[in-house]
């Protein structure tokens, strides 16, 4: 009798004590996470230059993007790990936490916002349209023809509005859209004009074509952040000032 009286009593002082001292909550925070294992995970293009494409004689990836993260991770005092990736599957790896940011050209979208969070631009360009030389100089000229985009990008979209009657073949990266173009299984493919210029400035046939001069729509291009990690995105923004301001950023672009 006496030995349950006590055990219920005992019971009683616990839930007391519990109820009483107040408890801490620790939440993940992933800018400690980087800073706490040394290095940071980017994920970024690989065939995409001059955001990013792999070096020949390094293999490693370099391009613009590149610098960028490097110039972030040296800032934060770690390490940095690059992940190659493709437009429609960088986002996933954002959120499953493979990795840290993604620096992959990535343009910044209302749609795209409502599951990631984005850093302050760090770049612009223009969606355009790349054909045979031969071919119309008139963008509307292409709205029922066969163009070639890469899933998982704004281009995708804003061509579908915009030529709806056109049939729109997407392709998992850059190199395959060019490669059809080549082939002539589409008639034009759309990227951003900065990608496209990339792209034709290394092939071996870059005079058989031209980008168009009229732009299908405008990108602003920013860094993406996993949702409700403010103190991380708050770092990037601080450093990507930075790298504005001392006129680092300017220099990456022009090397």
């Amino acid at each position: 009798m006496f030995n349950k009286f006590f055990l219920n009593f005992s019971r009683q002082i616990i839930l007391l004590i519990a109820f009483l001292i107040p408890i801490k909550i620790v939440f993940a925070d992933k800018l400690d996470d980087i800073k706490k294992s040394g290095i940071l995970k980017i994920a970024i293009f690989d065939s995409n230059p001059p955001f990013g494409k792999i070096d020949f004689k390094s293999h490693q990836i370099i391009g613009y993007d590149a610098d960028i993260a490097q110039e972030l991770a040296n800032r934060l005092k770690v390490k940095l790990q690059l992940i190659s990736t493709n437009p429609s599957n960088r986002i996933p790896l954002l959120q499953s936490g493979k990795v840290d940011l993604i620096i992959a050209d990535i343009t910044i979208t209302p749609e795209r916002a409502k599951v990631i969070d984005f850093s302050i631009p760090y770049f612009s360009t223009k969606q355009k349209i790349l054909t045979h030389v031969n071919s119309s100089n008139n963008l509307q000229d292409y709205s029922t023809e066969r163009i070639g985009v890469v899933k998982g990008t704004t281009g995708h979209q804003t061509l579908s509005h915009l030529f709806p009657k056109a049939k729109i073949i997407a392709y998992n990266d850059v190199p395959m859209a060019f490669s059809a173009l080549r082939n002539k299984n589409v008639k034009a493919i759309t990227q951003d004009s900065t990608i496209l210029e990339g792209l034709i400035f290394g092939a071996p046939d870059k005079h058989e074509y031209k980008i168009l001069s009229d732009s299908i729509s405008e990108e602003t291009i920013g860094i993406g952040v996993k949702k409700n990690e403010q103190r991380l995105l708050n770092e990037i923004n601080k450093n990507l000032m930075q790298l504005e301001n001392s006129g680092i950023k300017n220099s990456i672009y022009n090397k």
